[in-house]
């Protein structure tokens, strides 16, 4: 009747007479889920970048070579003169192997030798020839007393940290600290220290001092 046609038009018009467009029910989900996906993404997008971080993913494709030469034998000793007066040179001072073996692979393929050497002035260094592992992050070389096949537990037992390891790839040397030097190590210990666990390890074996 007119009544009702009078009251429909009341309720679909403001006070200015203008036609009002009622509210569709099925937008409001749609609102209440904004914040939410956005929150998500927030979290997806800080979870990819913590990731790349921890993870460092593109040095998996990555190496680096460095190639340090073993540092030369020197002569420390006076030449010695003879019964006839000829003047003899003095018997050559050399760098000793003192023990020495090779990488056996554990997180990470690892190739090479690894050999603890003292030099002619009286250093000790761990010298890694013919070397070959993975890129990673937070590397180490260690001195542990660990034989290589217990190298998964190096932390929990001594060792001594010479450093970052220089490249997965070459001839390097690292110098043990003179505290250490005449301590007995069982192995060496490539060494991730971002996720505790080794790369490889080699063990080394006491042998006859050998002239290098």
């Amino acid at each position: 009747d007119g009544l009702g046609n009078r009251g429909y038009g009341h309720a679909m018009s403001d006070q200015s007479g203008l036609p009002v467009t009622p509210p569709n029910p099925s937008d409001e989900p749609t609102k209440n889920r904004r914040p939410l996906i956005i929150v998500i993404v927030v979290v997806v997008v800080l979870a990819l970048i913590a990731g790349m971080y921890l993870f460092r993913p593109w040095k998996l494709f990555t190496s680096k070579e460095v190639n340090e030469a073993l540092p030369s034998t020197s002569s420390s000793a006076l030449p010695t003169a003879s019964a006839t007066g000829a003047t003899t040179p003095p018997p050559a001072v050399e760098n000793l192997t003192l023990a020495s073996g090779p990488f056996r692979s554990y997180e990470h393929e690892t190739t090479g030798k690894a050999s603890l050497i003292r030099l002619t002035n009286g250093t000790t260094i761990v010298r890694l020839t013919d070397f070959k592992t993975s890129d990673g992050p937070d590397v180490k070389v260690w001195l542990s007393v660990n034989s290589a096949s217990k190298a998964e537990g190096a932390r929990d037992a001594k060792y001594v940290d010479l450093g970052d390891l220089k490249g997965t790839v070459g001839n390097q040397n690292y110098p043990v600290p003179a505290a250490a030097a005449d301590q007995t190590w069982g192995s060496v210990v490539i060494w991730c220290d971002r996720f505790s666990v080794p790369f490889g390890a080699a063990d080394l074996k006491p042998a006859p001092p050998t002239n290098r």
